[in-house]
């Protein structure tokens, strides 16, 4: 009863919500550094319930069941990796996933999108769902890399003990978490598909990608999911390498500094350069990216 209260209240409306808000500062914040006025504060929710609003279109070609179940696929992995982070955040009794759980369920998203490519039987959806493919495949040892930082200095897998760990001293005050941070940054900007990473959907060069052939609710759906994990990738890093949320004193303050905080470098970073080719991200993530990453662990290793 207890899990089902945080998936529901937590891992659902509150994550819509918050990933709202957040997609809303992204777009905000973009427009400013291009020296626009930006969207209204509503304006990620009127987008969502635009899309509900019309029909989705399954194209002729398309496998109708494995269409229509990715998005909700997505949207399921989001939702259920978030309630892991506020179960362990709120220091809910008993076992209610760890670190592990959590990489597992924070994949499923790309999975989800990847499926939903191949299913929709158009060349431009299979080549983005590809590209996709190997952007995982990039990113994901790095990423993994660097979240085994945090684990070396609780000495546990288990998000509460990770937490528990850092109330003397976070890990992104270790030199080693410092790195370990900046490489997660960069793994989630892929994971998110943001410039410079953006490659599965470069709409420049094959329209939306995988999503190219997405319409109505399963189109709002996907872009529901996108915006939950702007919040939830965040929370994510916030649980790993700071200690988690604070509710109260100058530490709430200090949580929506460090939550602003790395919403901004995301936005800044994909304000400010271009999209590589998919070669080019796979040879930085395989290259200086794990070479800083296995620096990291290392480093956490000597206690440094």
């Amino acid at each position: 009863m207890m899990f089902l209260l945080y998936f529901l209240v937590f891992g659902l409306v509150v994550t819509i919500v918050m990933g709202l808000v957040t997609s809303w500062i992204d777009r905000k914040v973009t427009a400013r550094v291009q020296y626009r006025v930006g969207p209204p504060f509503l304006q990620p929710l009127i987008d969502i319930v635009k899309l509900l609003g019309k029909e989705t279109v399954i194209p002729a070609g398309a496998a109708r069941e494995m269409f229509l179940f990715a998005p909700l696929l997505g949207f399921a992995g989001v939702v259920s990796a978030s309630t892991v982070l506020w179960a362990n955040q709120l220091h809910a009794a008993g076992f209610m996933g760890d670190l592990i759980v959590a990489v597992y369920l924070l994949t499923i998203p790309s999975l989800s999108i990847i499926l939903g490519g191949f299913a929709s039987g158009n060349p431009l959806a299979s080549l983005g769902a590809s590209r996709e493919m190997k952007l995982v495949v990039a990113y994901e040892l790095p990423f993994i890399l660097a979240i085994l930082v945090p684990v070396i200095w609780a000495g546990s897998f288990g998000l509460g003990d990770i937490i528990e760990s850092q109330k003397s001293f976070m890990t992104a005050g270790h030199i080693s978490g410092m790195i370990a941070l900046a490489v997660a940054i960069l793994c989630i900007q892929a994971k998110l598909a943001m410039v410079p990473f953006d490659i599965p959907e470069a709409e420049t060069e094959i329209v939306e990608g995988p999503l190219v052939e997405y319409s109505g609710p399963a189109l709002g759906i996907f872009k529901l999911t996108r915006s939950m994990l702007l919040f939830t990738l965040p929370f994510f890093l916030l649980v790993l390498f700071f200690g988690g949320l604070r509710f109260s004193g100058p530490g709430f303050f200090r949580t929506l500094l460090e939550y602003v905080g790395i919403v901004a470098i995301l936005t800044v970073i994909r304000n400010t350069n271009p999209r590589v080719r998919i070669d080019q991200a796979v040879r930085f993530f395989w290259g200086p990216v794990t070479i800083l990453a296995v620096i990291a662990v290392v480093l956490a290793l000597n206690g440094i």
